[in-house]
This record gives C-alpha cells, sequence and structure tokens, in this order.
C-alpha cells in the first residue's frame, strides 16, 4: 500500500520566509540551501526592495546556494504574499495558486535549476509592471522549490516538498492610502465558582485587518476599565503581526490572566500603524455565579417562608366564625308575659 503524500508548501520558506527577522543582511536559508538576492555595488540586501510605475520593467538577479555536498534541482518561480491566519505570518502562494501581483509579473531566466554541492547559482529575473497596476505595496517572493518528496516514518507517514524564497517588496507608484480596521472583538471570561479558589482569565479575540494599499507593522494597545472608571489592565499587545499586508486579516487571541471575578469590565483594543488609528470596544460582568445562586436561592427561600408565617399569623389574629349548625337553626320567637304571641 502506498504511503499518502500531500504537499505542504503553505510551509514555504521554514526557516525563512514565515520567519524571517529583521535586522542585518541575511539569505532566507532552510539549512539545505539558501536563496537570496545579488548583492548590490553598495552591500548585501536582506531581500528585494522595488519601485516601478505602472507599465515599467524591472530586472534583478537572486542566487540560490546549495549547503550539501550533493547537486540540489530546483524550480524557480515567483508567487506572491499574504499573512497567514494562525498568527499572520508571511507566507506565499504555491505555485499552482492564482497569482495577481509579483508572482503573476515577475518571470525567472531559468525555470530549474541544478546547483552542485557547496555552489551557488545566480539567476536573472524580470518584474513586468502591468499598465493598469494598483498603486501601493505588492509583496512576493522568488522561490526555491526541491521537488522531490522527503518520505516521513511510520504507517501514515506524510512526505514533504520543502522550498525556501527570498522576500519581494514592490511598491507601484501612485497615492499611498495605509488603512487599519479592528473587527469581531469577542471576550469570554472564565472564573472560579468560588470566589479565590482559583485563577480568573479572560480570552479576547479580534480581526485585525489592513484596508489601505501599504504594509503596515501594526502596534495594538489593550485598555481595561472597571466600575467608576479604575484602570484594570493597560498594555500593549505582543502577538501581533510584525507585517500586515495589504488587504489580509488576522484573527488574534489575548489572555488576560487574574481578570476580575466582582466587577464590570469595559475592554478598548487600539491598533494604530502609520498615519491610522482604530478602536474596538467590549465588556464583560464577572459575577461568582456560584455564590449568587445560592444568595438568590436563599433569598428565595426565606421570601417564601416569611409569607407562610404573614399567613399563619393572619389566620390565628382573625374574628372567631359561627359553627354550621349555629347558621341554619332558625331563632324561635319569644312570648309575651300574657301569653299572647
Amino acid at each position: 500500500m502506498r504511503k499518502p503524500y500531500v504537499l505542504l508548501l503553505s510551509l514555504l520558506c521554514l526557516l525563512g520566509l514565515l520567519a524571517l527577522p529583521a535586522g542585518p543582511a541575511h539569505a532566507a536559508d532552510n539549512g539545505s540551501w539558501s536563496v537570496y538576492p545579488v548583492a548590490s555595488k553598495i552591500a548585501a540586501r536582506p531581500y528585494f526592495t522595488l519601485a516601478a510605475e505602472p507599465g515599467q520593467t524591472l530586472t534583478d538577479r537572486v542566487a540560490v546556494r546549495n549547503r550539501t555536498g550533493r547537486p540540489l534541482t530546483f524550480r524557480l518561480y515567483a508567487a506572491d504574499a499574504y499573512n497567514t491566519a494562525r498568527d499572520g505570518g508571511f507566507a506565499v502562494r504555491t505555485a499552482g495558486e492564482r497569482m495577481r501581483g509579483v508572482g503573476a509579473w515577475a518571470r525567472p531566466a531559468r525555470a530549474r535549476i541544478t546547483v552542485p554541492g557547496h555552489r551557488t547559482v545566480t539567476v536573472p529575473f524580470t518584474v513586468q509592471v502591468p499598465e493598469g497596476a494598483e498603486p501601493g505595496d505588492h509583496p512576493g517572493a522568488i522561490v526555491a522549490l526541491d521537488e522531490r518528496v522527503d518520505p516521513g516514518s511510520g504507517r501514515l507517514a506524510l512526505g514533504v516538498r520543502r522550498a525556501v524564497g527570498a522576500r519581494v517588496y514592490l511598491r507601484v507608484d501612485g497615492p499611498a492610502l495605509p488603512g487599519l480596521a479592528v473587527e469581531h472583538l469577542r471576550i469570554s471570561h472564565h472564573q472560579p465558582l468560588v470566589p479565590g479558589l482559583g485563577d480568573s482569565t479572560a480570552t479576547l479575540s479580534y480581526t485585525l485587518r489592513n484596508t489601505g494599499n501599504v504594509t503596515l507593522s501594526p502596534k495594538v494597545e489593550l485598555k481595561a476599565r472597571g466600575l467608576f472608571g479604575r484602570t484594570l489592565l493597560d498594555r500593549e499587545l505582543t502577538r501581533v503581526p510584525a507585517e500586515l499586508l495589504p488587504g489580509q486579516r488576522v484573527r488574534l487571541t489575548e489572555t488576560w490572566r487574574g481578570a476580575p471575578q466582582l466587577d464590570r469590565a469595559d475592554v478598548t483594543l487600539t491598533a494604530r500603524a502609520q498615519d491610522t488609528r482604530e478602536s474596538a470596544s467590549a465588556g464583560f460582568l464577572a459575577l461568582p455565579w456560584l455564590v449568587v445562586t445560592l444568595v438568590f436561592t436563599a433569598g428565595v427561600l426565606t421570601g417564601a417562608l416569611l409569607v407562610r408565617a404573614r399567613r399563619v399569623r393572619a389566620r390565628r389574629s382573625a374574628p372567631g366564625r359561627p359553627s354550621p349548625r349555629e347558621r341554619t337553626t332558625p331563632s324561635r320567637p319569644r312570648s309575651s308575659p300574657s301569653g299572647r304571641p
């Protein structure tokens, strides 16, 4: 029976594209091969930064270095970039997906290359920006895909095709319109049944969306206020994408440990980036529901007992009523002294 294989190209740039840190120039690398821009006359480049007008054609060169001792064959292609839904990381489309930006406009001079062990091959590529290209940022990558499938281990092992890519940041001339939105803020609150016997947490989930045409580096601030305006929480969130690409949205969560157990909390999320700032608010009521239920039940029982006792007292204090015999026996007329009625 053949082992099932899947094409895991959503994990492109295993050590490069998804988590390429900012800092000194270096290649996107997975340990076996690396992909990077050919150094300019001034300095090495960590990624491609290009600018063009609609209708313009650009040229550049990409280098693929084989870090192993055996020859490796790669497929070269250009791809559009996007933010992953899980954490907003930088990822690129697979070769079979539809491309609308860099992936459709860029073409390497060679579609396949073989790189000898411990050697580097340089390949030119062109970026032909169409006349009707929308202004703003069009991120992508030049990808080197090893088309061999690495077999896994075990009975139900999955095969993996690995790829590494050099990022491409292309800006098309025109109005730069930054835009950011905070949407669908939801709060779920969890607390112990008995106050003080456990921790109380609140989980906030929200959508961060880039509504403009330029890449943003958002900062998100979380504030929570209780009754009478007391500050319960004020901090800047760290689990936010370093880059939010144009048109992309990510669903994020944040855990608030030590949330109140007896209070009314009003929560505000404020996201800001290049000349834009947006907020969203929500609230929740923190009550020890077990205690509230017990107090409510005790109140209902106490009220019922009071009503019953009042009725008993009312019956005891009421005037006596004639017996049924007294009510039905007619009274006889009294006789006069003379014996006449």
